[in-house]
């Protein structure tokens, strides 16, 4: 994920704007991390430089 994405996404439960915290980075790629809500908290992993905007609650269906 580019860092300039930053500038268009936020949290799909309340449109707030996401904080994002590099794990880890390849020159201007975060390949690991999270991004956090402002508002609410909710927490988005970042995995293998994607991040996972879905909702909780489908983030669980689909990993089962």
């Amino acid at each position: 994920m580019k860092e300039s994405l930053m500038d268009v996404i936020c949290c799909p439960l309340d449109k707030a704007t996401l904080e994002l915290d590099v794990d880890d980075e390849d020159d201007e790629e975060v390949l690991a991390g999270t991004l956090t809500c402002t508002e609410c908290g909710e927490t988005y992993p970042i995995e293998d430089g994607i991040p996972n905007l879905l909702p909780p609650d489908m983030r669980e269906e689909a990993t089962a």
